[in-house]
């Protein structure tokens, strides 16, 4: 550290040595960003800064990088992005650490303007109310600017006052001790500040930890999930027939035929899941409609329900991936509430609507001649989890989840595509989103080891809409054979197979492609999943034990 007098011969608190003032800066964002989670948490409809930040990095960054994070991360896509903010906070906090060394006030003002950044991006979500985030960043900076000048001081130490006595033994006009310089710099690991400084920066670390964990678990109110839990749905008008006792197969490591609701595969754009009170929770259907109307959840309860077996699908599934599942889903026929509405002439495209702003369309032919396309309550007999949609959401068959399965539904409006585009598409993703015919070898596991003689060759088909009428599997480059099918369940939704494969010792590539049940093959041409949904057969390579 550095030191200067002043002209009346006072001494200035010495200058933090610059790490020293970057640690000082990263404590005090810290803390800032924990207490306006905390508010966040305390206030109704609060927003978490550090979130919204992300939704807006979400909505901005181009279609390639997020089909790239989505294709290397999967779904922990989401966690590795809120790590990335708080990476670039503790950056930026540094700077303004070190800025600070020498102008305070101009550190002062970009911890506000870093803070002012938060607030903007929560006045971009509608579920924010504009004074609590205002107060979120209000207070965050604040707390910030007051750390930072805390701990700055901390560790520039003790200021001697101008004229103070010497230490007591030490004459005023004596030489300093032998081989010190009277000039020179304190000796290596001297640092008067240092202690307190420490102390300081752990309480801070303390701080901004316990106020971030504060304000999440406040934000993450269980209250929404006991609501859920307590809720019966229903009895359906029209149940889904009963599951055809072949219709599963009995095969060690293989899918089941309905992903339990904890299992299914979860591609949105929401970093945390929104948390819609059904008491409050209303569903506009509006737009190129003769009679616009609106639903509470208790009235949608009340309508006739169907049961619909549907497989649903993400465009971001490569060949072979996991981003798919089938469920028994609950609701109301989508063609009920339209009929109800009074479609115009000339309404191409029904584009939903989440609560968190997000948006897909597609057109409204399909959701008019799909019987099983719903406006869903529920999942696997229970009502929809968070995670997947509740209160409500779009259950289209057929399409890709981009373009048709909009969860946290708050609007069905009757537009064209000209008038509006769903939120993928500008992104470099294909308007019309049919889900390709695919299949996947679930068993044996891809580079596994298994022992000679007769073992199943396992997995799932699917071509929803259409059904899968056959499976064929390849061992290396030998021919094509047939595998037994499960029994069908439903068009719409996946189908077991299996084949007994005699497995000689060696390393061995086995294939498997599918042919849905307009006698359509699954192409062998490997494409990848942008614009509109990979394609190819689905290999995995394994050792037979010799």
């Amino acid at each position: 550290m550095t030191s200067a007098t002043t002209p009346s011969g006072a001494r200035r608190p010495p200058t933090p040595r610059r790490r020293v003032a970057a640690v000082a800066g990263v404590a005090a964002t810290a803390v800032a960003l924990g207490l306006a989670e905390l508010v966040a948490g305390l206030l109704p409809r609060g927003r978490s800064l550090v979130l919204a930040v992300g939704d807006v990095v979400v909505d901005r960054v181009p279609g390639w990088l997020e089909r790239a994070a989505i294709a290397v991360l999967g779904t922990a896509d989401k966690p590795v992005l809120v790590v990335g903010v708080l990476v670039v906070s503790a950056a930026v906090g540094a700077a303004l650490g070190v800025l600070a060394r020498r102008r305070f006030v101009l550190a002062a003002l970009g911890l506000t303007g870093f803070a002012v950044v938060g607030v903007v991006a929560a006045l971009a979500d509608e579920r924010t109310t504009p004074w609590v985030a205002v107060v979120c960043g209000l207070l965050g900076a604040v707390a910030g600017v007051a750390v930072l000048r805390v701990l700055l001081d901390a560790a520039a130490g003790p200021v001697p006052r101008a004229g103070s006595a010497p230490p007591r033994g030490v004459d005023a006009g004596s030489a300093p001790p032998r081989g010190v310089d009277a000039g020179s710099a304190p000796p290596r690991g001297v640092d008067v500040g240092r202690r307190p400084f420490l102390t300081l920066v752990a309480v801070a670390a303390v701080v901004a930890a316990s106020t971030a964990v504060a304000g999440r678990w406040l934000a993450a109110s269980d209250r929404v999930e006991r609501i859920r839990a307590a809720l019966r749905l229903p009895r359906p008008a029209r149940p889904a027939p009963p599951v055809p006792a072949g219709a599963a197969l009995a095969v060690p490591g293989l899918t089941p035929l309905f992903v339990p609701n904890d299992d299914f595969y979860r591609i949105d754009t929401a970093l945390t899941v929104p948390q819609v009170d059904p008491g409050t929770w209303m569903l506009e259907v509006r737009g190129m409609v003769d009679r616009p109307f609106s639903l509470s959840y208790d009235e949608l309860l009340a309508m006739p329900h169907v049961e619909a077996d549907v497989t649903l699908a993400c465009v971001s599934n490569e060949v072979g991936g996991g981003l798919v599942g089938n469920a028994r889903w609950q609701g109301v026929p989508l063609g009920a509430l339209l009929e109800r509405a009074g479609v115009r002439d000339g309404a191409t495209q029904l584009l939903g609507r989440s609560v968190d702003g997000f948006t897909a369309g597609f057109p409204v032919a399909l959701a008019l001649g799909t019987q099983d396309a719903l406006v869903a309550v529920g999942m696997n007999g229970e009502p929809l989890p968070a995670a997947h949609g509740f209160p409500a959401r779009l259950v289209v068959p057929g399409l890709y989840g981009y373009v048709s399965a909009t969860k946290w539904l708050s609007a069905i409006e009757l537009t064209t595509f000209e008038d509006e585009v769903g939120y993928w598409i500008p992104r470099g993703w294909a308007r019309d989103g049919p889900v390709k015919t695919q299949s996947r070898i679930d068993v044996p596991a891809a580079a596994s080891t298994v022992r000679p003689g007769v073992r199943p060759v396992a997995g799932v088909a699917w071509a929803p809409t259409r059904g899968i009428e056959r499976v064929e599997v390849r061992v290396d480059d030998g021919p094509w054979v047939e595998a037994r099918l499960a029994d069908s369940l439903d068009v719409d939704c996946w189908r077991q197979w299996v084949l007994e494969w005699d497995a000689a010792p060696g390393r061995h590539v086995l294939t498997v492609r599918a042919t849905d049940g307009t006698g359509e093959p699954q192409t062998d041409e490997r494409t990848p999943v942008a614009p509109d949904g990979a394609s190819g057969h689905h290999s995995v390579e394994v050792l037979v034990e010799g």
